[in-house]
């Protein structure tokens, strides 16, 4: 069993909803971002996204891009990222999942990433542009270096490609919680408590809900029904206001506490 997978077993004992913040690795810089992913946990993350930063990020909305655009002005790799989680295992065992675009793990090499991010350390990973209907390579290596592929829902999934994505799907199924880009949302869906609903009856597996999940509010009315919460834009807005401040990884942690006190 994954780190994830026991993470969201132990979780769902004590009935608490997964907090699981995402930053882009880099921003503002890499020593910056290993910082947070220990003040993060420290103030009740369970599992830690790190995105990976890409050229044309298209399912991400101008917060997220422009933190990628802040981590690439530092020439931030793939590879720059896989050894931060290697430093990063030498002091927390917290789930970690690379979330970025098919192309970076193509070029890379997929069996190559595979066997790397085993011996770094990551845990699971998302590509956010691949279709699990043409994800074979990347399930063939991953799985047989124990990572999780991580699978995207999303309202306009059909129930037979809702079924798919479950059957392949490893550590989570992470439901977009609207259709369109990420970004901070003052309203959830007002049809996502029956989306999560009618998810649930088709499959066990263990479902995050992100994209639009930006405040503590949120989580609350989601987490009798989902067993996750992602937070991106909203993190990564506290980042951006605060890059000059010697207290940024301290704010972050602060905000990451009143969402992790909505999880129980």
């Amino acid at each position: 069993m994954s780190r994830i997978s026991e993470k969201l077993k132990e979780l769902k004992k004590k009935k608490k909803t997964a907090l699981i913040p995402f930053i882009t690795a880099g921003d503002p810089d890499l020593k910056t971002t290993k910082a947070l992913v220990l003040e993060m946990e420290r103030r009740g993350a369970d599992i830690i996204e790190l995105g990976v930063p890409f050229s044309d990020p298209i399912a991400d909305g101008p917060t997220i891009q422009a933190a990628g655009i802040r981590a690439m002005k530092h020439k931030i790799s793939l590879e720059d990222i896989l050894k931060l989680v290697k430093d990063l295992r030498r002091k927390t065992e917290v789930p970690l999942v690379l979330m970025t675009y098919y192309n970076l793990f193509y070029n890379y090499g997929i069996e190559r990433f595979a066997v790397q991010a085993k011996k770094s350390g990551v845990d699971g990973v998302i590509a956010a542009d691949l279709p699990v209907e043409e994800a074979s390579e990347l399930k063939k290596y991953a799985r047989k270096n124990n990572l999780d592929t991580i699978f995207l829902a999303s309202p306009t999934s059909p129930p037979q490609r809702l079924k798919l994505i479950a059957k392949e799907t490893r550590g989570f199924i992470y439901y977009v919680s609207l259709t369109g880009v990420t970004g901070v949302r003052e309203e959830l869906a007002e049809d996502l408590i029956s989306s999560l609903k009618r998810l649930k009856r088709l499959t066990k597996k263990p479902i995050a809900v992100g994209f639009g999940i930006s405040k503590p509010e949120h989580i609350r009315k989601i987490r009798r029904y989902a067993d996750g919460a992602v937070v991106g834009s909203a993190i990564i807005s506290v980042i951006e206001k605060n890059l000059k401040s010697k207290d940024l990884v301290k704010k972050v942690g602060n905000f990451v506490r009143r969402l992790a006190q909505a999880c129980y």
